[in-house]
């Protein structure tokens, strides 16, 4: 799978701070029973990679991808646990070769023109743009596509389920990420319905 496919898969990706293993599978089915693809855990707790790989196992037609990755070993670790993409919310002198050869889609952090400049010069033909809202948001990604309309990238970082419409119509944007579609209140809460419902209206708002 490229980035480029990653990305067409994909509309508002879920991501994911989950603690319990006990959540793992009827999180994964609540979240494909929306219709959504691709999904993006984040290691941000203790069983992460185990969770990651629980929710690929309840359900195989979900592309689980795995983020906040920060350092090589972050990238290693997850590749062994089976990730299907990668994604960090920067991109340093470590990262780059991690990435690079992990053989699977990455999605670095960028959120300036430099920064994007130089992740497509090193290779990355998709960036996440983040913390989206914060940087500058919508006008900000309609500033970058005049000079950089080759780069496509993946906002996140304060995307509402209103937003996430508008930066999806954008020429450079190929998908979002938001966590409001399984926030942590819900999934403590068990409300698979609720993100079940959720997920409908983020796979719907790509080709709405």
């Amino acid at each position: 799978m490229t980035v480029e496919q990653l990305m067409s898969a994909a509309s508002v990706i879920p991501v994911l701070t989950v603690g319990d293993r006990a959540d793992s599978a009827p999180l994964a089915k609540a979240l494909a029973a929306g219709g959504l693809r691709v999904i993006e855990m984040t290691m941000r707790t203790a069983d992460a990679l185990t969770i990651m790989a629980e929710m690929k196992q309840a359900s195989p037609e979900l592309i689980v991808g795995m983020g906040t990755l920060r350092t090589a070993d972050d990238v290693g670790a997850a590749v062994r646990a089976g990730a299907d993409f990668l994604v960090s919310p920067g991109l340093t002198p470590e990262l780059v070769p991690a990435l690079l050869d992990a053989g699977i889609p990455c999605l670095p952090g960028v959120a300036t023109a430099s920064e994007a400049m130089a992740a497509a010069a090193l290779g990355f033909s998709g960036l996440k743009f983040f913390p989206a809202e914060p940087a500058g948001g919508i006008d900000y990604l309609k500033a970058l596509h005049g000079p950089l309309p080759d780069i496509h990238f993946c906002p996140t970082g304060g995307i509402s389920a209103e937003k996430a419409r508008d930066y999806l119509a954008l020429p450079n944007v190929g998908c979002v990420g938001g966590s409001w579609i399984a926030p942590g209140k819900l999934v403590s809460a068990g409300a698979w319905d609720d993100i079940t419902a959720n997920a409908r209206l983020a796979e719907s708002l790509k080709s709405g």
